[in-house]
């Protein structure tokens, strides 16, 4: 398949919203819009309208997804919004969300950014219960629980069902006009709320979705706690106590989130300024000009060229209109594949010592090509500085890195990473750099990929595959 892309691939973007009398499936469009960097595999939304439930979801981004003709279908009080990137249950229509379950003679909708780590536990019993399934993603066995729940209270439901997720999930949920967001207890994935000029709320993944339809970002929402959001109302309830060790992606601040987004009381952009800034005290060195790789690495490089004097410059031209359903170019085209992505401004570099800045390397194909490409371009040395630590471990709670043999720098030391990719030379921040960068203490965060300490045991790590319910169905028909 066709990429250009060495990255760890993003987790999922949810949103929530009631406001009567509000175009909320067109504020819901715009919501997703603004989370389209966590999912480009598919987009939903579903609405509830005086109790009557509708849902469209489809593969593609959400402008494929979303024609006029379609929001105007989707009226309503109260929606919620999904955009996936897929880490149980392969890329099917199937696995795309909003899940839809039937509960009480009413339709509930579910939308789910992270990853269970007992979902073989979980679909066990509910098979056991006559439960069917329509799709292999861990999203669905969430919804399921509870729609199967005896308890007439949605705000019961939750409560009740909580205690039994385990890993990582911001859930956002729809039902009798009423939207529930709630979050694991290690606050894993992020989740936060907001409320609009008319006093309504809403409730996003990061709070850049909530600028984007004129929402005041409130507060985030805490591990263990649930946010029930009906008219012009808004309730938080401690459901489970929050984890002793508290586990936030630190990926959120080096790659996931929009520079934009505030997470933790911090803008996202500044911190990754303070990373690039980081990298040039522990790793300095003498070139020309400091670029970054386009548009990730853009805010470290900054910061890299401010606290080194290094002038900065757009050494590489990205071109914005690619998108994860890119056709796939034909076979002449595929060994230039990088320059559909990305350009380099040669009469800039030519002749120039460069210091490259990017977040992180995942395989190091696409940072291998890059590099070639800058000399070929006339640089006359490429020292390449990466803001995020080696990624030596995979993740299991919503980022698709599911084995370690993806990861160049689980078997490679850094020296030997730097000769695959051609480098003259490579660092990357120390763990010690990266936390001072983000200002807020290692226990706050999970950094499995960098240390392989995981806050919620794993179980049965060689069989975590996000494929594994579409094998365990061809050995049953077998």
């Amino acid at each position: 398949m066709f990429s250009t892309n060495d990255k760890p691939e993003e987790a999922c973007g949810v949103f929530g919203i009631v406001a009567p009398g509000r175009d909320v499936s067109r504020l819901t469009f715009y919501a997703l819009f603004a989370l389209q960097h966590r999912g480009q595999e598919s987009a939903g939304i579903a609405v509830s309208e005086e109790g009557r439930l509708t849902a469209v979801k489809d593969m593609g981004l959400v402008s494929q997804v979303f024609k006029e003709e379609t929001l105007k279908t989707l009226s309503g009080q109260a929606a919620i919004g999904h955009v996936r990137y897929s880490t149980t249950g392969s890329t099917h229509w199937d696995n795309a969300q909003p899940v839809c379950h039937n509960r009480n003679g009413h339709t509930l909708a579910l939308g789910h950014n992270g990853n269970l780590i007992n979902t073989a536990e979980l679909r066990d019993e509910l098979g056991s219960l006559g439960t069917k399934f329509t799709s292999t993603s861990d999203s669905e066995l969430m919804a399921a629980l509870i729609a199967n729940h005896e308890a007439e209270d949605i705000r019961d439901v939750v409560t009740a069902v909580m205690p039994k997720l385990k890993g990582a999930f911001s859930v956002v949920l729809l039902s009798e006009g009423m939207v529930v967001g709630f979050r694991d207890p290690w606050g894993i994935r992020p989740l936060c709320v907001g409320r609009l000029e008319d006093g309504n709320y809403a409730l996003a993944s990061e709070s850049c979705a909530l600028d984007i339809i004129g929402a005041e970002f409130l507060q985030e929402i805490g591990p263990g706690q649930m946010a029930v959001i009906t008219e012009k109302s808004l309730e938080l309830k401690q459901v489970a106590p929050p984890a002793e060790r508290q586990g936030l992606c630190i990926f959120e601040f080096i790659y996931f989130a929009r520079p934009d987004s505030v997470i933790e009381g911090r803008t996202v952009s500044e911190a990754r300024i303070h990373m690039g800034e980081e990298l040039a005290k522990e790793f300095p060195v003498e070139a020309h000009m400091v670029i970054p790789i386009p548009d990730t690495g853009t805010p470290a490089a900054i910061g890299f060229a401010r606290a080194s004097g290094i002038p900065y410059g757009e050494g590489l031209i990205k071109n914005r209109y690619i998108g994860r359903t890119f056709i796939q170019p034909d076979q002449s085209l595929r060994e230039h594949g990088i320059r559909v992505k990305l350009n380099p401004l040669a009469a800039l570099i030519k002749g120039k010592s460069l210091v490259v800045v990017d977040d992180s390397i995942v395989r190091g194909n696409t940072t291998n090509k890059i590099v070639r490409m800058l000399f070929e371009a006339g640089a006359s040395e490429v020292h390449l500085r990466i803001s995020s630590p080696p990624i030596t471990n995979p993740c299991f709670y919503g980022i698709d890195t599911a084995t370690s043999t993806e990861l160049i720098a689980s078997s490679k030391s850094v020296a030997e990473i730097r000769k695959r990719v051609g480098a003259t030379s490579l660092e990357y921040i120390s763990l010690e750099g990266l936390q001072r960068a983000v200002n807020m203490p290692a226990e706050r965060f999970c950094r499995a990929c960098f240390t392989g300490d995981y806050p919620v045991d794993v179980p049965d790590m060689l069989k975590m595959s996000k494929h594994r319910f579409e094998q365990v169905e061809k050995e049953t028909v077998k």
